[in-house]
């Protein structure tokens, strides 16, 4: 088992992302992560400015953002997002306790901003969902030689 396989359904779980919900999304999801790539955070998500666009799934990984929608009436997926984090701008999250949500924000390599809000299940999981955010975008990064 590779370490995504082995690190992604423990993520989704953790987020409380229904196993229907990672199946369908998996194929998708697979095609944009190499193998040998560790998931940090899986959610479900929306995005604020097109809140009837239908539901989202965010995976973050230590090299990519994927997000993938699904829309409302025939639940088609589509690859909405696949970036690289190094081609990610002004990077940027809000943790909001009170609605048990973190909005998250970036710019992309073609100059779109795109914004997320993630839905989480309870108000303690900001603070982990805000730390591991912390950990991906603003740790230091090795020099390359």
């Amino acid at each position: 088992m590779d370490v995504f396989s082995r690190t992604f359904l423990p993520a989704a779980a953790e987020a409380g992302v229904a196993i229907p919900t990672v199946s369908r999304h998996m194929p998708v999801l697979r095609r944009c992560v190499e193998p040998d790539d560790a998931t940090v955070l899986v959610s479900r998500c929306y995005r604020p400015d097109t809140p009837l666009a239908g539901e989202y799934l965010l995976l973050l990984t230590y090299r990519r953002l994927v997000v993938t929608q699904e829309t409302k009436v025939f639940h088609k997926l589509r690859l909405h997002l696949n970036a690289n984090l190094r081609h990610l701008s002004n990077v940027t999250w809000t943790p909001d306790h009170v609605r048990s949500a973190v909005e998250l924000a970036a710019t992309a390599v073609d100059g779109v901003r795109e914004r997320f809000r993630l839905r989480l299940a309870e108000p303690e999981a900001v603070w982990h969902f805000d730390a591991l955010l912390e950990h991906v975008f603003r740790a230091p990064r090795a020099a390359v030689a």
